[in-house]
């Protein structure tokens, strides 16, 4: 207590009223009427009457879990009938202890832990909150009793723990309501005997009861009867007999601090339903896990599209024989129409591609397979390399010669394991070619092993000596910048129209399609998301409904928080921790849950791709749907009205 307080009444109540609401007619009901009452530093004060006296709401607005409806409460002369909730949090926190008939243990907390409680919202070390927790149970004859919960406790047990907590932080003011109603007489002694004791050590002893026995211990006696003071008389020492109580000990918390305990408090509370934690967690997991098998199931198949389709490029067009409508005549292409493309801008290499099907013979086989006859522009038009041997030049070209070049497949099914195919003569349609090199394989890229069932062989030779026509089955142009495709396509329309005197052709721009198909596969990636946020959100609502439903049971633990120093803030903190970490928990083994689901597709045969960056995603996901439904729950928590908390069954 300090010099200024010293001059004043540790507690001073002057005019003070409390009025509930009563009925549905907005009528209200006096609990307490025009209480004025003075109690120094060092008193012991018990506060007798019958029950609805008023006894405890007198109490509850003594320790700053209540406030009056009118008058003036001063605390040290200090004025708080109106001061905020973190300033109540603080003097509950500093300057009282409650004993409550009750006991009002946290359940799932061993005897230390919920001695430590307040010092921990004191901004104590855990260490040091172990140490003093520890020394004010073996202070209290409970030295072996530090790991025992609640149940584990007797009556008289449990009660000298809520005496320790009541001392945590000093506890220069006792509240004790009703300390012996629950207990056998042996016990109520003792505890009674120990609130005298601290009254001579220099703690200010409040005790309300209705047991004039209990009463007759205090050296003062204030009577309530129907909410108005009928009787005060002293029967014992004056306040002040004996030494100083201990200071309060308490600190401001850091952030750290603060979120370090309410992840641990969630943890704790977590584990005590490990079954119902498990299946709140299933949502989670499940809308985590299909958030990252879809995406890389999707990702997997867009990629898998797009590789395909770059095989043969992605900057090409095509210009193929024939009018858009059926009602207009069709033309054909000739190869003057590809040196015509050539001369198009932005148009790198223009090749006449003429395809049919042949026979192949070699030895005594024949096989049915497909024949192109195009130009030496063909690799670096269709991105096709040579895996063995050469490509024909344009000497070959204009030479006629009978050379050619094969698929891999097309290998396999003419030449024997180990026989090598080049340089070795095949007939085709009964006209014998050299094999002068085989194609790289297609068929290992796009999964279509029949792009690898053809030979390829010069246009002057194929055109003339193989299908007898000078008219192609399309020109196969490359052209240099994607970004002028439109351009192009109409610079190519143009010219070949005013060749042909009639648009008899049509121009096919890949690179609009891939652009389409790339944007198809993106917007289905994107569904496949949606549904598996849908998942998310869906877990999401459970989380708030599991919190909700905890809120409803711990209201108790709620008000004994609150009774203990908790800010509303802390209690926030707490039940948003136990939220994130539901959904934290569950992120993680929805990331783990859902790479598995992914590798074993693509054991099935799917494509799939796996990045950092969606799992960071989906558990950032996960997280923010914790806080995003936990929040609401959590804040419910925290506005509780502390006496009705801990009125709660």
């Amino acid at each position: 207590m300090n010099a200024a307080a010293a001059n004043h009444p540790a507690i001073e109540l002057r005019g003070v009223f409390k009025s509930y609401y009563a009925g549905a007619g907005g009528s209200t009901q006096d609990v307490l009427r025009d209480i004025s009452l003075e109690i120094a530093a060092g008193d012991f004060v018990a506060i007798t009457g019958a029950s609805g006296s008023g006894k405890s709401t007198l109490m509850n607005i003594i320790g700053c879990l209540d406030r009056p409806t009118s008058g003036s409460y001063r605390l040290d002369g200090v004025e708080i009938t109106r001061a905020d909730q973190e300033t109540l949090a603080k003097l509950r926190r500093e300057v009282f202890g409650f004993v409550f008939q009750q006991y009002h243990l946290v359940p799932g907390r061993t005897a230390l832990e919920n001695v430590a409680l307040p010092a921990m919202y004191g901004g104590a070390s855990p260490a040091e909150r172990r140490e003093r927790a520890g020394a004010l149970l073996d202070r209290l004859g409970l030295a072996d009793r530090h790991h025992h919960r609640p149940s584990e406790l007797s009556g008289g047990q449990q009660q000298r723990v809520s005496i320790a907590r009541a001392l945590m932080n000093g506890g220069r003011i006792i509240l004790a309501d009703e300390p012996t109603g629950a207990l056998d007489s042996k016990s109520g002694a003792e505890v009674l005997a120990l609130l005298q004791k601290l009254w001579r050590e220099g703690h200010t002893v409040l005790v309300v009861t209705h047991d004039r026995e209990v009463a007759r211990t205090a050296a003062r006696v204030v009577e309530l009867r129907d909410g108005v003071v009928i009787a005060d008389v002293r029967t014992g020492d004056a306040p002040g007999a004996g030494p100083t109580a201990p200071p309060a000990r308490t600190r401001g918390r850091a952030l750290w601090s603060e979120v370090s305990e309410a992840w641990g408090a969630a943890r704790q509370s977590l584990a005590v339903n490990p079954a119902r934690t498990l299946l709140t967690l299933l949502g989670v997991v499940v809308g985590v896990a299909a958030i990252i098998a879809l995406l890389a199931i999707g990702e997997g198949a867009r990629r898998a599209v797009l590789e395909q389709l770059a095989v043969f490029g992605t900057n090409r067009l095509y210009v193929f024989p024939g009018a858009e409508s059926a009602r207009d005549a069709g033309g054909q292409l000739t190869e003057s129409d590809a040196e015509i493309v050539r001369t198009v801008p932005n148009v790198t290499a223009a090749m006449p591609y003429l395809k049919g099907s042949v026979i192949v013979r070699y030895g005594n086989t024949d096989h049915r397979t497909t024949g192109v006859a195009i130009t030496s522009d063909f690799p670096r038009i269709l991105n096709w390399a040579v895996e063995r041997g050469v490509f024909f030049t344009e000497t070959d070209e204009r030479s006629l010669a009978t050379v050619a070049l094969i698929g891999r497949k097309l290998e396999k099914l003419l030449f024997a394991p180990g026989e090598e195919a080049l340089e070795r003569f095949v007939l085709v349609n009964n006209v014998p070619f050299q094999i002068i090199g085989v194609l790289s394989e297609k068929g290992a890229l796009t999964g279509d092993s029949d792009d690898d069932d053809t030979i390829v062989f010069p246009f002057p030779t194929g055109s003339q000596r193989i299908y007898g026509t000078r008219y192609l089955s399309w020109i196969s142009v490359l052209i240099d910048d994607l970004g002028h495709a439109d351009e192009t396509v109409t610079a190519i329309t143009a010219a070949l129209t005013d060749k042909h005197r009639l648009k008899d052709f049509e121009v096919y721009n890949k690179a609009a399609t891939v652009a389409a198909q790339t944007r198809t596969m993106d917007i289905m990636t994107s569904l496949l998301a949606f549904t598996a946020v849908i998942s998310l959100v869906v877990g999401g609502i459970g989380i708030m409904n599991i919190m909700l439903m905890t809120v409803g049971e711990r209201t108790r633990e709620i008000g004994i928080r609150a009774a203990t120093g908790a800010r509303p803030r802390d209690i926030l903190n707490q039940f948003l921790a136990e939220a994130i970490a539901l959904s934290a928990i569950g992120g993680v083994i929805g990331v783990v849950l859902g790479v598995i689901l992914a590798f074993g597709a693509q054991l099935s045969g799917m494509p799939i791709r796996m990045t950092p960056g969606a799992a960071l995603t989906a558990f950032a996901c996960a997280v923010s749907t914790g806080i995003f439904f936990g929040y609401a729950p959590a804040r419910r928590a925290a506005r509780l009205d502390p006496v009705a908390a801990l009125a709660r069954q």
